[in-house]
């Protein structure tokens, strides 16, 4: 099954000249959505990981049922004030903008290893943001794991240059 058949791609979203590259097409086949995790969890496994985080709100998706396979914890990494008890905080810069990621301080402990999900890496900020609040509670990136790279963005390679490991499903051009 070619993945890259189920991404629907809509220009001038969420702004002029963003090159939106839509999952909902995606999740909604069910043999895509199988099959999406089913490469998921095989890409995971050769990773030595106790904990599985997501980046919120399309890496829940993929995070949770990936979890819930494998049988490891589940961690979510929300937009400012959405998590009711005390938390890590990191601003960072998107393609189209600024935003704020945080975890509940008592997620990650220091002997955590923690493999990130999300559905797509596009210029990195997010998932850079991401390790910055594993790294924060004395936790180890184990790799991270996008649906979706859009490779000409250089958010990939950056991770890469700082060391982290990454898994991806599909490649796209981000324009």
């Amino acid at each position: 099954m070619n993945l890259k058949d189920y991404i629907r791609s809509i220009p001038d979203y969420p702004k002029k000249g963003i090159l939106f590259r839509d999952i909902t097409t995606l999740i909604k086949d069910q043999n895509a959505f199988s099959e999406t995790i089913d490469q998921i969890v095989e890409r995971s496994k050769k990773y030595n990981f106790t904990k599985i985080a997501a980046i919120e709100s399309r890496g829940f998706v993929f995070a949770s049922a990936v979890s819930y396979i494998l049988k490891k914890p589940f961690i979510m990494l929300r937009k400012k004030n959405k998590l009711p008890a005390e938390v890590h905080s990191i601003d960072f810069e998107l393609e189209y903008g600024t935003a704020t990621i945080e975890m509940h301080k008592d997620s990650i402990d220091e002997n955590d290893n923690v493999l990130i999900i999300d559905d797509l890496i596009a210029t990195g900020g997010t998932a850079e943001a991401a390790a910055k609040l594993i790294e924060i509670s004395k936790g180890k990136i184990a790799a991270f794991v996008f649906v979706i790279n859009l490779f000409d963005l250089g958010g990939s390679d950056n991770l890469i240059k700082k060391n982290y490991k990454i898994e991806n499903l599909i490649e796209f051009p981000g324009h």
